[in-house]
């Protein structure tokens, strides 16, 4: 019998243009803990900062020009909570870390994740680095003062 020879075509993808999925570079964020929290498209310290508490704000879905972020959020959803605000109240329906149950995000309708327009990420709950605190975790003028302990 005799041998089937097949010919194979080798490609490239050095002459091809690179499609927007793979020039997009992907952010991951971890708990203090160390946990995978937050894989994302767009490194948090370039987003928006949210006026009343200073968390970052990731958005959910498309609104006129701008575009939602993509992103995943492995967390909890716990119980919703009421924060007093300067002229009112808000509801926040809090996502804490799977491990060490650290408050990392929060948004003002009720689970699933995405379910609302806006995703608030706590600030310094988060780090690019697994295991480092976050530099900014600490960063709060309601925190004690070395001064103020007595």
């Amino acid at each position: 019998m005799p041998k089937v020879v097949s010919r194979s075509a080798v490609s490239s993808s050095t002459d091809a243009r690179p499609t927007p999925s793979s020039t997009a570079a992907l952010r991951v964020y971890y708990c203090i803990c160390g946990e995978f929290i937050l894989v994302i498209d767009k490194s948090l310290a370039s987003l928006p900062r949210r006026q009343t508490d200073n968390a970052t704000v990731i958005r959910c879905h498309d609104s006129g020009d701008a575009k939602a972020r993509i992103f995943k959020l492995n967390a909890v959803a716990k119980d919703p909570i009421l924060v007093e605000r300067q002229g009112g109240h808000e509801k926040q329906y809090r996502f804490h870390c799977p491990r060490c149950a650290l408050p990392v995000a929060y948004q003002p309708t009720p689970p699933p994740v995405k379910s609302g327009p806006f995703l608030y990420v706590f600030k310094g709950a988060l780090s690019q680095i697994q295991g480092q605190v976050p530099p900014d975790a600490f960063d709060d003028g309601n925190l004690l003062s070395e001064n103020d302990i007595a």
